[in-house]
């Protein structure tokens, strides 16, 4: 491993090889930004129901707070990857920090309006700003060591991302949802000054977090200007593929692993955008309650990141995918069939049994890119866009199920059969010859 400055970012500074003391601080605040995403993230599950009372939604329109965010991921995976050759790592990470505040805080004015339209392009900013953070952050994560161990450092990392996802939950039931439903035919006989006083103060209750959390990253670019980050670049010693953005999927299993990643993100969009409203429908649980339940799952999530990673010195890496895969697809199965609280135990369940799944198909997806990297990474994160637009299948086809929202789980269930081809064939690399043009 080679490590080298890169263009653009004078605070990046070389480390020697085999030095990996020296990559613990690095390594740690990557971390940190796995953390704040996951943060993002875990407040979705809390948003679509809130904002579904408070804008007055059907379940397909709520399920576009999650599509704002992941269409971003699509439109600025290319130039995310184009913006991380030009200024390197570090100063990549700053930008997508500054974006992702610059959503957070426009919350304010959307929430003052009660415009659902202002909220889902704040949404879309925060989406950038993460599309951002995450195109450099996980091969940077991936790279920082020996490739040998990358699956078990980028788990490492992102189990950090489980622990925000297991607090926001938490954090987003105190703090934005009041507890407070009116059924449609009390609202329509509420009186209108009454009726616009409400969905105001239910719009407010989401201000103070989101400024709170765009202060937070505001301070963390600073810290990012005034830190040394080495520079990583793995030595190449064979003969490579052109790079190009299109010619990186002759690499068979990176095609694999864009497939296989826009079907995970959206499984597990899938099942944390109806989580409260399915614990409230089918478990009989309040919306409170049911938020402590989406922290559970969120507490569920961390813990499979953090066995995945033991587990992943001893089982190979594709294997603990495949395993994972079929048990997640059985826990769909009762997650459709089942009734009660056996149904939200089967969520959780599932959050256990996919949270290695991200990162494990985007290590191997990354494996003997070489020079190709930062584009492979480019179309693994591009891939996210199966958040923005399964969902939104999820939320139509409950609706035209009348809202059985269990029938809505065979969607994730789908996708985890995709992802299982992956963790069984797609994931084998295979020779790419570098035929002259």
């Amino acid at each position: 491993m080679q490590v080298t400055n890169q263009i653009g970012d004078q605070h990046e500074v070389p480390a020697e090889e085999g030095t990996e003391k020296k990559y613990l601080l690095p390594f740690i605040l990557i971390t940190s930004l796995f953390f704040l995403w996951g943060m993002a993230h875990g407040l979705d599950g809390i948003l679509i129901p809130h904002l579904k009372k408070a804008c007055q939604l059907n379940n397909s329109q709520s399920t576009l707070i999650d599509t704002s965010i992941f269409f971003a991921y699509f439109i600025m995976a290319i130039p995310a990857g184009m913006i991380i050759k030009k200024i390197g790592y570090k100063n990549s990470i700053i930008t997508g920090l500054l974006v992702f505040a610059a959503g957070a805080f426009l919350f304010v004015p959307a929430a003052n309006s009660t415009n659902f339209e202002l909220f889902l392009f704040a949404l879309f900013v925060i989406g950038c700003g993460l599309t951002i953070l995450e195109t450099s952050a996980n091969p940077y994560a991936a790279i920082l060591g020996p490739p040998e161990s990358s699956s078990t450092r980028l788990n490492l990392a992102a189990s950090f991302n489980g622990l925000a996802v297991t607090i926001a939950p938490f954090l987003g039931g105190v703090f934005i949802l009041s507890g407070v439903n009116y059924t449609p035919e009390q609202m329509t006989a509420m009186p209108e000054a009454t009726k616009a006083a409400y969905l105001l103060e239910e719009a407010g209750a989401v201000k103070l977090p989101y400024i709170i959390l765009g202060s937070i990253l505001v301070l963390v670019a600073i810290l990012f200007y005034f830190m040394h980050l080495p520079s990583m670049k793995p030595q190449h010693t064979e003969v490579e593929v052109k790079p190009g953005f299109f010619s990186v999927l002759k690499f068979s299993h990176l095609s694999w692993a864009v497939v296989a990643q826009f079907f995970y993100v959206g499984a597990q969009v899938c099942v944390t955008s109806f989580f409260v409203r399915i614990a409230q429908k089918e478990a009989g649980l309040d919306e409170k309650t049911a938020a402590y339940y989406l922290g559970i799952y969120g507490l569920l999530f961390m813990t499979g990141r953090f066995s995945g990673t033991f587990f992943l010195k001893f089982v190979k890496d594709y294997v603990l995918l495949s395993i994972y895969c079929v048990i997640s697809v059985f826990l769909c199965l009762v997650a459709i069939y089942g009734s009660g609280i056996y149904i939200i135990y089967a969520l959780g369940g599932i959050g256990f049994f996919m949270s290695i799944m991200f990162p494990t198909i985007f290590s191997l997806g990354l494996v003997g890119l070489k020079s190709n990297t930062e584009t492979g990474s480019s179309w693994l994160v591009m891939s996210i866009v199966g958040g923005a637009i399964l969902p939104y299948g999820m939320g139509t086809l409950i609706d035209i199920k009348h809202d059985d929202i269990q029938a809505g789980y065979i969607i994730p269930l789908v996708c985890f059969l995709v992802i299982l081809y992956f963790g069984v064939f797609g994931h084998k690399v295979k020779k790419v010859e570098n035929k002259p043009e």
